[in-house]
């Protein structure tokens, strides 16, 4: 009896697996991890500030003062996508410069940047939990004034992060980074090809292995096969998600999560049998800047609908 149930059980797994394979019309999902094929935008913004036109924003009123505001107890805060960072008694983020130096201390911000990414005045600044307080230090900017540093690195916030616990700053020009509490850069935590996060207004999302938000072109097919309608200058902005071994994802419903072979020859990964993409207008991780554009394109559930999507 034992023998005669086991070889019904791998009777009935070839069978579903065959059935889910002709659903989609394609090949298995059971390749390398997710890449993105295709053009990506490269972070842009004035100076690396990634500000633009908005750079005069920063020395308006209140929001000038807050950023000119001592740091006070510093904390460590708990983020989704950057693993432990560092923020100040009130809540905002703290980000560090590649352009600067920490041995020996110098920063390099100055004039736009500064207005854009405001120095955190050294001032009273002191440990909270969990940061190590022989780390804290400071350097003499330019200007005179005395500048927080973090196992040596100068210490700014970012003017376009408003609210408590925004990291806006993240990755800007490749060069802005937030501070991890040992003052190293605050990066995307190891994720899965394919996993799911919460967005405060879209709610369960897919992303893929670089925290990136993956989406759906509503003019794409999935069944009897996928087929992307998606091609030449359109991948530009839209990278494919090439594909994604089934144990290398977190979160998602497996079935239809397979990948296929595009008219040009490359192999792209399906969620629910639709093909999925990234957007090179997304600069970070939690961005969602192609939500909705053209009214075609839609951030991904974990189900494969498309988020947002008008009904049908």
């Amino acid at each position: 009896m034992k023998t005669s149930w086991r070889s019904a059980s791998l009777v009935a797994s070839a069978v579903a697996v065959l059935a889910l394979t002709t659903a989609c019309g394609q090949d298995s999902g059971t390749q390398s991890a997710s890449q993105n094929v295709g053009a990506s935008a490269a972070a842009g913004g004035y100076g690396g500030t990634g500000l633009g036109t908005d750079a005069g924003a920063a020395a308006d009123g209140q929001q000038a003062g807050a950023q000119a505001a001592p740091a006070g107890k510093l904390a460590v805060s708990a983020n989704a996508e950057l693993g432990k960072v560092l923020i100040d008694s009130a809540g905002r983020t703290l980000y560090r410069f590649d352009q600067d130096t920490a041995e020996p201390p110098k920063s390099t911000c100055e004039g736009d940047c500064a207005t854009a990414w405001p120095p955190v005045p050294a001032g009273d600044a002191e440990a909270g939990e969990g940061i190590d307080a022989a780390l804290l230090g400071e350097v003499t900017r330019p200007d005179g004034t005395k500048q927080l540093t973090v196992a040596g690195w100068p210490a700014y916030r970012f003017a376009k992060d408003v609210n408590p616990g925004d990291t806006k700053g993240q990755g800007v020009g490749g060069t802005w980074y937030a501070l991890a509490p040992d003052g190293k850069k605050a990066e995307v935590a190891d994720l899965p090809g394919l996993s799911t996060r919460k967005d405060p207004k879209l709610g369960e999302i897919v992303v893929d292995k670089n925290g990136h938000t993956v989406y759906r072109f509503m003019k794409d097919e999935a069944w009897p096969k996928p087929v992307s309608a998606c091609n030449g200058e359109c991948l530009e902005k839209w990278p494919v998600v090439a594909p994604v071994g089934a144990n290398d994802t977190k979160g998602l419903d497996k079935e239809g999560l397979m990948s296929f072979t595009r008219s040009d020859g490359v192999k792209q990964q399906t969620v629910d049998c639709w093909p999925i993409y990234t957007f090179a207008g997304d600069k970070k991780p939690g961005d969602t800047n192609g939500q909705g554009v053209g009214g075609t394109w839609y951030a991904v559930s974990p189900d494969g609908k498309p988020v947002g999507a008008p009904a049908k």
